[in-house]
């Protein structure tokens, strides 16, 4: 059972690619090994402070998600298992790696975020009230904040490798990746939103809003990434859900709600958090994995 908290990795046997505001990146062979750390981001920055239990949080939701998609869903998924690493690693290595690690096939990233929307909330909310729209898309009228959408939207982002994503229109997507992927990155992730949203209803979440990343394989494309945490998605509480009013949420919203109350200009250094921040937003992120699976994260053996 993790326990320790974990910032930084160095793991010997294993080629270190990269390291992300989350997850450190290694390479084995022909895997791709994601190890996600307990450090967490907003706006676009690594906080000073980690989150305990996050990075198994982030790592166990993913496994659950990628292990319960239909099997015709393509994806670059391996397992979490470390005894499915073809290399031996050492007793501390295995110690810091157990739970917050995946094991993935090697993919080529496609340079495209692939955003589902189904209800008024952040940036597109910020743009319907000026414009009547969410990223170009007309919106019906007069819709509260946090108000579900008449159906869900694709609302693609380019991907920044520094600074914010910016988000672009459909036909600007075709025309960075071609018209026939695009169509079909469109339809994969609205089918994939749709099949979680209904499960997580299901569980008493609402699933407001989420992001997928894909990648190719040789000829094939893949979903790659974390998918459906609550670092790329936005989970709310479904029996105390009103439009109009901040719903209780499972993810880092209530960080970045915290580092907005107390006037962060979200320029480098972020602020440290307190203890109680920190052990509040621990608490939500177990929630959302007990919530979704209906066993408790810590109890597990990983």
């Amino acid at each position: 059972m993790p326990s320790e908290i974990c910032v930084s990795t160095q793991i010997p046997g294993l080629t270190l690619v990269g390291r992300g505001k989350v997850r450190d990146i290694y390479r084995v062979e022909d895997y791709l090994v994601l190890v996600a750390t307990d450090r967490i981001s907003a706006f676009d920055c690594v906080l000073p402070d980690p989150i305990p239990w996050k990075g198994t949080v982030l790592t166990q939701i993913s496994r659950f998600w990628f292990e319960s998609f239909p099997k015709d869903l393509a994806t670059h998924y391996v397992s979490t298992r470390l005894e499915d690493l073809p290399v031996s690693l050492s007793e501390e290595s295995a110690r810091t790696m157990r739970g917050r690690t995946t094991i993935c096939r090697l993919a080529e990233p496609i340079p495209v975020e692939c955003v589902v929307r189904g209800y008024l909330a952040g940036s597109g909310w910020k743009e319907y009230r000026q414009s009547g729209t969410v990223c170009g898309q007309p919106i019906s009228a007069g819709l509260p904040e946090y108000a579900p959408l008449p159906e869900p939207i694709f609302t693609p982002a380019t991907k920044a490798s520094s600074g914010h994503d910016e988000n672009i229109s459909f036909e600007r997507m075709k025309q960075e990746v071609g018209e026939e992927l695009a169509e079909y990155l469109k339809k994969t992730s609205l089918s994939i939103y749709s099949f979680a949203a209904e499960y997580a209803r299901r569980r008493g979440l609402l699933l407001a809003d989420t992001k997928f990343e894909f990648g190719r394989i040789g000829s094939q494309v893949v979903l790659i990434d974390e998918v459906l945490t609550p670092d790329s998605s936005r989970y709310w509480s479904m029996d105390e859900y009103r439009p109009g009013q901040v719903p209780p949420s499972f993810d880092k919203q209530f960080i970045r709600d915290y580092l907005l109350s107390i006037r962060w200009n979200q320029q480098p250094p972020a602020p440290a958090l307190g203890a109680d921040i920190i052990a509040s937003t621990t608490a939500r992120y177990l929630e959302a994995y007990y919530i979704l699976t209906g066993t408790r994260l810590e109890e597990e053996a990983l």
